[in-house]
């Protein structure tokens, strides 16, 4: 059983470990800090043409979705290895109309499954975890 969190300072990423706000507000940022005021993170020019790739699956059933992830898994590990960053912008795939804008062919037969910035950058710093026993409470099966 899912436990809920009564601290909210422990919800959400640390500001430490996010990275610079776009300062010309190009790319749309998600807010993962619990609102913790992203606004007041640093603000610095990206790139001026970032390279974007679009991950995309013939048809759009389960086992395209599976597929799909299975070759996202490979594009970050190819992409780590050689000291390429990544950053997964899923905010249009949560919009159908926009999905289907992406979609590369005129006639909308390909699907986009994922947008993925890639480009070089600083390390980013780890995450702290919480405890699964300050998450989850394991009790016994209803007998």
């Amino acid at each position: 059983m899912h436990k809920d969190v009564n601290d909210p300072a422990d919800i959400g990423l640390p500001q430490s470990v996010l990275g610079p706000q776009d300062a010309r507000e190009h790319l749309p940022m998600r807010d993962f800090t619990a609102q913790r005021h992203p606004e007041r993170l640093v603000a610095q020019d990206f790139e001026t043409s970032p390279v974007i790739a679009l991950l995309t699956t013939t048809h759009d059933r389960r086992t395209d979705w599976l597929r799909g992830g299975e070759a996202l898994e490979h594009i970050l590990l190819v992409a780590t290895a050689h000291g390429v960053r990544a950053s997964l912008m899923h905010q249009p795939m949560e919009w159908p109309d926009l999905r289907r804008m992406l979609s590369p062919a005129p006639d909308h037969t390909g699907h986009a499954q994922m947008l993925i910035r890639l480009g070089y950058g600083p390390e980013g710093l780890a995450t702290p975890r919480r405890a699964p026993d300050a998450v989850f409470e394991v009790r016994p099966p209803n007998r």
